[in-house]
C-alpha cells in the first residue's frame, strides 16, 4: 500500500500562568500589605499534523504519480476588457487584432462571459458606452464594436483600465463583481500612465485586489529585441516593459505584437481564467480502479476517468480556490501505454 502523507497545520492553544515575576503591586493601608496579581497568557503554537491516506497497490501496479491543480478564484463567469492602443501606428495590426478577438470568442465557454473593447486613452475609456459582446455574438459584432469604439492619442493602458472600471458610469451597468476579470492590453509602444498608475507597483497592487483576487491580465506588445519576430527590430523605447512586468506578476500571457497569429496566446489567456471541469493527466493510468482524487485533502468521488482524452472529469465542479490532487499508478517504462514510444503531446497541467 502506498501512503500519501497530507500535512495539515493545527493550532495548539497553551495556557501559561506567569508566576516568575510580579505583574502588579498594590500597597494597602496601615501595615503595607502587598498583593501579587498574575496574568494568564494564551499562546497559539502551530503543530503539524500528518494524515495517512492509503492508495492501493504500489508494488502491483507501478509507480504513483500525482497531478494537481487549484480552481480559479471565481467560477461565476468572466468579464473581459480589451484595452487597445488607438494611435495611428496601430492600424497595421487590425487584421491580427480581429483574428485574436475571434480566437478568444471561440475559446470561451458557451455561457458566462462578456467582452468589451476600449481605447488605452484614459479620457476615451472613461466615456466608452458600448454594451459588451456576449455568447452568441461573432466576429461581425466585434468588428462593429471596434469601428464604433472611441479613440485617443494617449497610450496609458493602466490609467485607461482604472478610468473604465472606476469612473465610467456605463461600465457599472454590465460589469459583475462576482465574475473573474481579464484585461488584455494591446499596444506597439510602452505603457505611459502618469496619473493613477505612475509605477507598475501601483497597478499590480490595485488590480490584484480586484474581484477578490480573481483578476488576470495579458499583453500583446513589442517584446525584447532578442525575442522579437518583427521584420524591423523595435525601438527600445517602444518595448512594452511595463506591460510585461505587470503581466509576469499575474502569471499572464505575453504575445509578440509582430506575430502573424495571436490566436495561440489569446486562447491561452482565455483558458487561464476559466474554471476547470477536468484535469488532463500527465501519464496514462495502468489501473483505473486504484485512482484517487482529493479535494483540499479529502477523498472525493464526484468524478470519472475518460481514457479517450486521458482526463479526470468532474461531475461536480470544484469550488473557487479548491486544491485538487489526482493520484494514480503509471508504468515508468511505458508511461503513455503506447509500447514505450516517446509521447510528443502536451497532456500535463
Amino acid at each position: 500500500m502506498k501512503k500519501l502523507l497530507l500535512l495539515i497545520t493545527a493550532v495548539s492553544v497553551a495556557l501559561t500562568g506567569c508566576t516568575g515575576g510580579i505583574d502588579y503591586v498594590v500597597h494597602g493601608k496601615g501595615d503595607g500589605e502587598t498583593v501579587y496579581i498574575t496574568e494568564t497568557v494564551v499562546e497559539e503554537v502551530e503543530v503539524p499534523v500528518y494524515i495517512e491516506v492509503e492508495v492501493p497497490g504500489e508494488t502491483e501496479y507501478g509507480e504513483i504519480w500525482v497531478d494537481s491543480d487549484t480552481q480559479t478564484a471565481s467560477v461565476d463567469g468572466v468579464d473581459i476588457l480589451w484595452i487597445i492602443d488607438t494611435s495611428g501606428s496601430m492600424y497595421r495590426y487590425d487584421a491580427q487584432l480581429m483574428a485574436g478577438i475571434e480566437a478568444m470568442i471561440n475559446a470561451l465557454p458557451e455561457s458566462g462571459w462578456r467582452l468589451a473593447m476600449m481605447s488605452n486613452d484614459p479620457t476615451s475609456a472613461a466615456t466608452e458606452s458600448q454594451f459588451p459582446l456576449v455568447p452568441g455574438d461573432d466576429i461581425a459584432d466585434a468588428l462593429d464594436m471596434y469601428s464604433l469604439m472611441g479613440r485617443g492619442g494617449r497610450e496609458e493602458g493602466f490609467d485607461a483600465a482604472y478610468e473604465y472600471l472606476v469612473n465610467n458610469s456605463y461600465a457599472s451597468t454590465w460589469l459583475r463583481p462576482d465574475a473573474a476579470l481579464l484585461v488584455v492590453f494591446v499596444s506597439d509602444e510602452e505603457e505611459q500612465s502618469d496619473d493613477h498608475m505612475i509605477n507598475v507597483a501601483d497597478w499590480t497592487t490595485w488590480f490584484g485586489n480586484q474581484r477578490g483576487g480573481s483578476a488576470f491580465m495579458s499583453s500583446i506588445v513589442n517584446v525584447q529585441q532578442a525575442d522579437s519576430v518583427c521584420t524591423s527590430v523595435p525601438n527600445p523605447i517602444d518595448i512594452g516593459d511595463r506591460y510585461m512586468e505587470a503581466t509576469n506578476y499575474f502569471s499572464g500571457v505575453i504575445v509578440d505584437i509582430c506575430a502573424d497569429d495571436w490566436a495561440p496566446g489569446v486562447t491561452d489567456a482565455a483558458s487561464n481564467v476559466e474554471p476547470f471541469e477536468l484535469i488532463e493527466l500527465t501519464y496514462v493510468p495502468v489501473q483505473e480502479d486504484t485512482m484517487r482524487v482529493f479535494i483540499n485533502g479529502s477523498l472525493n468521488w464526484d468524478w470519472y476517468y475518460d481514457s479517450s482524452d486521458n482526463a479526470v472529469h468532474f461531475t461536480v465542479i470544484p469550488s473557487a480556490h479548491d486544491h485538487v490532487d489526482v493520484a494514480y499508478h503509471y508504468d515508468p517504462d511505458d508511461p503513455y501505454q503506447n509500447g514505450g514510444a516517446m509521447d510528443t503531446g502536451d497532456t500535463g497541467q
